[in-house]
């Protein structure tokens, strides 16, 4: 197939992001090449999400667009959708593939076939029993690389249509971790992030090996300058989890907790696995422990019964954490979940006033963060990543975002930067010699 032009299109979380790279690499050895989505192209991939109802609707989207972009192309879907309702997606004018979260990687020999003749396909199979598929990506095209480590959750929370469309926790081996980010790293990487669909979940499956003998694992052998975690929930934070990540010289002091409420009933409701009491204390610990410490979040307003006072719960347990930024998401009842049958669901406009309420205060939160840190006088090491007109743009290790005007050559660097100004969202500065 060699010279066959193959766009992408990836809806959802960085694990896709991922899933969509390796997937993109696999078609590239097979002779492929990979054009902008928006160009004519032989062959669309959509790599869907099913997160929220809007996730649903922007997949079908993205699909009828590829069928228009090129109406005698091979229009192939993939992801959490396409595993949790294939046949929906099966009847879109134009869809010749269906696959869900199996065995990815025989995307490009199916196009093969399906440009040779072969009739449509749907291969969607129950994931009980499906192990880890061994992906892994030879290259990133920033600085910043994604690496997941995990598949598969079993939390069950009431809202989430995640687990039946993901399949249970699989882990990459260790070594195989190692393996990549090492290849990475030679290759120029400097800040690896390891992602999965419930990251601390990481080694539940293996043999009495988990997520922070993997991070110590490469912190002493795989040579990353950087190590940053996906997303994590707060009760995975014990004082003594904490007391060993601190000891490690490539973990970033930077985490992201997928709060989702800082109410308890409504914690209890969406049946997390902690109550604000813990999150609370894992804060505290944390900030004792990362001295520079930036924190971030995810957050879904108007679950069902959330009353004025949960909200304002959540409202209150922010403003406690000071998160540097904060991800605020409408609940979206989701086909099948518990929560999508329970009473008292929220009208829109109240979900739509308490996002903006939460989003306003983490705009507040983000700025007090950038003063404090101006204020400090604390000097950054920033990795540069972009440059645009002279002004280059990268990310401390706290995830602090920097811009710094220079003449040199600094994409790819990690640099001493000294904070002058706020400049919009960002903190601008000037490199320390």
């Amino acid at each position: 197939m060699s010279g066959k032009r193959v766009g992408f299109y990836t809806l959802g979380c960085k694990v896709s992001q991922y899933e969509t790279e390796a997937i993109a690499e696999e078609f590239e050895r097979r002779g492929f090449v990979r054009s902008p989505f928006e160009s004519p192209c032989d062959v669309y991939v959509v790599n869907t999400c099913t997160v929220t109802a809007e996730s649903d609707r922007k997949s079908r989207q993205m699909i009828r667009r590829a069928h228009k972009l090129n109406p005698d192309a091979i229009v192939m879907v993939t992801g959490c959708y396409a595993q949790s309702a294939p046949d929906a997606l099966t009847a879109i004018d134009g869809v010749a593939y269906v696959g869900g979260n199996d065995e990815k990687l025989k995307l490009a020999a199916r196009a093969e076939a399906l440009l040779a003749g072969a009739p449509p396909m749907c291969e969607v199979v129950p994931l009980d029993n499906v192990p880890f598929e061994p992906m892994c990506i030879t290259h990133a095209p920033r600085t910043r690389a994604y690496v997941k480590i995990e598949d598969g959750c079993e939390c069950r929370c009431t809202y989430c249509a995640i687990p039946a469309a993901r399949g249970p926790v699989r882990s990459k081996a260790p070594a195989d971790v190692l393996r990549e980010v090492r290849s990475l790293v030679q290759g120029g990487v400097r800040e690896i992030v390891l992602t999965g669909i419930e990251t601390a979940s990481y080694g539940v499956d293996l043999d009495g090996f988990d997520l922070l003998d993997l991070l110590e694992l490469l912190d002493l052998e795989s040579g990353a300058e950087r190590i940053r975690l996906g997303s994590m929930t707060p009760e995975w934070f014990h004082p003594s989890r904490i007391e060993r990540l601190s000891r490690l010289c490539s973990v970033t002091p930077h985490f992201h907790l997928s709060m989702q409420s800082g109410a308890d009933a409504v914690l209890r409701g969406m049946r997390r696995r902690y109550n604000r009491t813990q999150a609370e204390r894992a804060v505290e610990h944390l900030r004792r422990a990362f001295p520079r410490l930036q924190l971030t979040a995810d957050f879904i307003v108007g679950f069902p019964g959330e009353s004025d006072a949960d909200f304002a719960d959540t409202l209150a347990f922010a403003k406690m954490a000071g998160f540097l930024s904060m991800h605020v998401f409408a609940y979206s009842a989701r086909r099948g979940t518990p929560a999508a049958r329970m009473k008292e669901q929220i009208p829109e406009s109240v979900k739509h006033a308490r996002s903006e309420e939460l989003i306003a205060l983490g705009a507040v939160l983000h700025r007090e963060n950038l003063a404090a840190v101006l204020a400090r006088g604390e000097t950054l090491s920033v990795l540069m990543e972009t440059e645009s007109d002279g002004v280059y743009h990268g990310h401390s290790d706290s995830f602090l975002e920097v811009l710094v005007k220079s003449t040199d050559e600094l994409h790819g660097r990690i640099v001493r930067v000294r904070p002058t100004s706020i400049a919009g969202e960002c903190l601008l500065g000037e490199i320390v010699n």
